[in-house]
């Protein structure tokens, strides 16, 4: 399948751009996907992802990121991206690639 294309971070509103569907994000979704993207084929660990939005200036606790994945899943999924974002319990999440 085809992969979802990633925006320059210079765009007025954070989003992604998947087979033609824009998929407007907040914030919080633009970097939660920023970061897997930026480690694509690995598992980012929650206390990592926490820390890399923590050390971006967004505020982000454990609860918050749960809620975050799952808005931004909702949204994935409404554009055909099924399962996109991958949890491994215990360890993170990462991006589902295709072999």
């Amino acid at each position: 399948s085809t992969r979802p294309s990633w925006p320059c971070a210079a765009t007025a509103t954070p989003k992604l751009v998947y087979q033609g569907e824009v998929v407007s994000l907040t914030k919080n979704e633009f970097q939660i996907l920023q970061v897997l993207f930026d480690h694509a084929g690995d598992i980012v660990s929650r206390e990592d992802l926490m820390k890399e939005l923590w050390n971006r200036d967004f505020f982000i606790d454990d609860n918050t990121l749960s809620v975050n994945v799952a808005r931004l899943r909702k949204k994935l999924e409404a554009v055909g991206l099924k399962d996109f974002i991958e949890t491994k319990k215990g360890v993170g999440y990462g991006l589902r690639h295709d072999g």
